[in-house]
């Protein structure tokens, strides 16, 4: 669900983005754009599989601020020089790295488990390649909201 090829919606069609220029600051716009917080990679050579159809977008380059794709320096829609073989693929993995502190854990670092329903339960934090659980020491309400915050509840 964070990972794939990158396929691009323009003028009524489905198609996939050249890998020429294609970076980790591409990947961290793919990433943002799709509301994804995890370490941005980019990858090519059809990583993820060739796509079918047009190839929409070539020669992105990206400086890593943007909101979306459409904001980066980019060619012409549909001005290209690839063939599927170069298709453009990202990786928005919420597991890597091992700096991460659960308190500033990304969302896909975070789940409930135990509950009765999806929107309760034990709350615990992928760290360092493992699943553990969060001390209830000094564990208030604002620390509920902010764990539902990032699993997308209100």
């Amino acid at each position: 669900s964070f990972e794939g090829r990158v396929e691009v919606y323009h003028d009524g069609k489905w198609g996939t983005i050249c890998d020429d220029q294609w970076d980790d600051r591409d990947a961290e716009v793919v990433c943002r754009q799709l509301g994804l917080s995890g370490t941005p990679k980019a990858l090519s050579w059809a990583h993820y599989g060739q796509g079918s159809g047009p190839i929409l977008l070539d020669e992105v380059q990206c400086s890593g601020n943007e909101l979306s794709l459409d904001q980066c320096k980019k060619s012409d829609w549909g001005q290209q020089n690839c063939d599927h073989i170069e298709d453009a693929g990202v990786s928005c993995d919420p597991f890597t790295g091992t700096d991460v502190q659960p308190c500033q854990s990304d969302a896909g670092t975070v789940r409930l488990a135990g509950g009765r329903s999806p929107g309760e339960g034990r709350v615990e934090v992928y760290y360092n390649g493992d699943w553990g659980t969060v001390c209830d020491d000094g564990w208030t309400d604002l620390g509920a909201q902010v764990i539902c915050r990032q699993l997308g509840f209100r």
